[in-house]
């Protein structure tokens, strides 16, 4: 019987090789956990992995690294529950950190959502998302793209597939950081939009409370209509909402134009100390903010039935590799 903490550790490994569209070994593994609150070095890392090897849990290919089994999936959907609560926010706070972009030089690392899209059908995708990014419902219309073989970020594309990457709104939350503000990611969120503006929120779902990404959740759950709100504007879009202390209010709203001109508009609105945003109550002396979901124009995907698998916060990435939707 393996004690709790070894036990986390091993969980988070299996959560990496889960998501993994290709073997993986141990250097790979040990960076990829650190989005987990999991530190292993790669010599720790083969060692826990003997043990999933040895549970059945994991496979080993040889050189090629190791790959899940169905038994490893299923103690993964099943295994500490205790240890799942609270992931996703852990998670947001670790790539907040883990974001290098700085406003100033526009180089760095930002944070990316990777979508997998059947290469035949990529061109169609390509058509229903323009009307989203024209609309400005998404976090930048920076994107990035990877054929077959190729890799975005950490992500190897498989066969037959294309792999699109979009802006993850964490990305603001690690800005914002490093311009010395505390962001609190509060609450994931359904946001419905009147006349092209937001009105107000209709579903929330906590981030300290899933082990799942909100956003993905109600994609999932046929919720959203983005392709409405982006063509009439009417509709119910992806977005999330933060806290940050009210003495940081005026930093905030002062980096806005900065974040604008670098092509970063998922800062929607900035609350006022202590008072409601969108029907969302928020703490004394904290300031809401809602930031636009990056996965809106994969959700706008999803409603026009094209099948795709979407990984939200799923990789770091280099800002100077974007390129302009325009140009697809």
């Amino acid at each position: 019987m393996l004690n709790h903490d070894v036990e986390r550790k091993v969980l988070a490994i299996l959560r990496v090789l889960s998501g993994a569209c290709e073997p993986l070994g141990a250097r790979v593994i040990s960076r990829q956990l650190e989005p987990y609150g999991v530190h292993l070095t790669e010599r720790a890392v083969r060692y826990h992995l003997q043990l999933l090897d040895e549970r059945g849990l994991t496979r080993n290919n040889g050189k090629e690294g190791r790959v899940i089994t169905e038994k490893g999936l299923d103690e993964m959907s099943n295994a500490l529950v205790s240890d799942k609560v609270g992931l996703i926010i852990n998670k947001i706070d670790t790539l907040s950190h883990l974001t290098t972009f700085d406003l100033a030089t526009r180089k760095g690392q930002i944070i990316l959502n990777t979508t997998l899209f059947p290469a035949a059908r990529f061109k169609k995708a390509i058509s229903v998302m323009r009307d989203v990014f024209a609309a400005q419902h998404c976090v930048s219309d920076l994107v990035a793209v990877a054929e077959e073989g190729e890799k975005l970020g950490d992500i190897l594309i498989p066969k037959g597939y294309v792999g699109f990457g979009t802006i993850c709104s964490v990305t603001i939350n690690g800005i914002l950081l490093r311009a010395g503000v505390p962001v609190e990611s509060r609450f994931g969120g359904i946001l419905q939009v009147k006349d092209y503006k937001p009105s107000r929120f209709t579903e929330l779902i906590s981030y300290s409370g899933s082990s799942l990404d909100p956003l993905e959740i109600f994609i999932r759950s046929k919720m959203t209509s983005v392709r409405e709100a982006a063509k009439v504007g009417e509709g119910k879009i992806l977005a999330s909402f933060r806290e940050i202390p009210a003495i940081c209010q005026p930093a905030v709203e002062s980096m806005l134009d900065k974040i604008n001109q670098i092509g970063l508009r998922g800062l929607i609105t900035v609350g006022k100390p202590g008072g409601e945003l969108l029907d969302v109550p928020v703490g004394v002396n904290r300031v809401g903010i809602v930031i636009i979901g990056g996965l809106n124009p994969l959700a706008a995907a999803d409603e026009a039935g094209i099948v795709c698998e979407n990984r939200a916060m799923s990789t770091m990435y280099d800002f100077e590799a974007l390129r302009s939707f325009g140009e697809l």
